[in-house]
Order: C-alpha cells, then structure tokens, then sequence
C-alpha cells in the first residue's frame, strides 16, 4: 500500500505521513483513558469479540476526508464486510455500557496513512485531488484480533503500542 502511495508521498505535500508500521484500522477511538480503567476496556473488548471468527477485508482505492481542496486526512479504503460492521456496533455498545459515547458520524472504515499539517495552506495542495484519484491499490488481508491500543503523541507523529489483544477465533 505504501508504494501505491508513493507518487503521493513524493510530490512534496504538507503532508506528516503515516510510518508503514503505525498503519492500523481504528473500531474506537477512547481519548485519554485513567489507569484504573483499563481492565474494564479490555474486559468490554473481549465481550465485543467474543464468538467472532477471523476474516477477511478487501482494500480497496485511496481518498481522503473531507475534501481534496482542503484535506486533512488521506486513508486508504475498507470495504464495510458485515463482520467488521457487526464488530464494530458489538464495541460501540460495550464501551457504552462504560460511559463512552456513542459515535454520531456512520463508521467508514479506513487506514489513515497521512494527515496534512496543520498550517499547511489551501494553494499547497494544487494538483492534489487529480493525484489522488490516479493512485490505484486493491489488495485483501485477515483480521485475526482486536487490539486496545495506547498512542503517545510525539514531536515526530503518533507512537502506538498494543496494550492488550484479544484474539478472533480461528
């Protein structure tokens, strides 16, 4: 996915781009969550999977949000499989029950592979929309697990580490 990018990557667009191993498919994002409640989240995303089999996504095409003229994030796209959507609602309800608010926006799936910078202007980004619709990607890849992941923000892009896995069944 990453060389299909490349000739985005290139072009020299304010643009922080996503390092290939930060890449990643988000069902919930929490915001800051206290220590004392982490056991809960797990505890919630297991609930979620649980009786889920892995599966597959298809990948498909590039695009951003909201618009080319102005974009802020550039994602590669995920075919809505029916599991992932199930999933998804099953760990929106969960999280709920834990005083998390429900997400108001419908769930589009995505991998976020860059988000332009902030200060960047709209003349910066001239010629930006016709690039991205050239790019072209289509490949498929499992879901074996649900990962609770924690992001540290640093000067140089977000840092995540996987604090607790719940694996799919086979």
């Amino acid at each position: 996915m990453s060389a299909a990018a490349l000739p985005l990557r290139e072009a020299g667009y304010p643009i922080r781009w996503v390092a290939d191993e930060n890449v990643h498919l988000t069902l919930k994002f929490l915001g800051e969550v206290p220590e004392e409640r982490l056991a809960d989240v797990y505890r919630a995303v297991g609930d979620a999977a649980a009786g889920v089999s892995s599966f597959e996504l298809h990948l498909e095409g590039f695009g951003v949000f909201p618009s080319p003229r102005r974009p802020s994030v550039v994602w590669a796209g995920i075919d809505l499989d029916p599991t992932l959507g199930e999933l998804c609602s099953r760990t929106e309800e969960a999280l709920n029950k834990l005083g998390y608010p429900k997400e108001n926006r419908r769930f589009h799936p995505h991998l976020t592979l860059g988000r332009a910078r902030k200060k960047a202007r709209p003349s910066e980004f001239e010629g930006f929309a016709e690039a991205v619709e050239q790019l072209e990607y289509s490949d498929d890849f499992r879901v074996e697990s649900v990962d609770v992941v924690r992001s540290v923000l640093m000067p140089s892009g977000a840092v995540y580490d996987i604090i607790h896995s719940v694996e799919l069944t086979s």
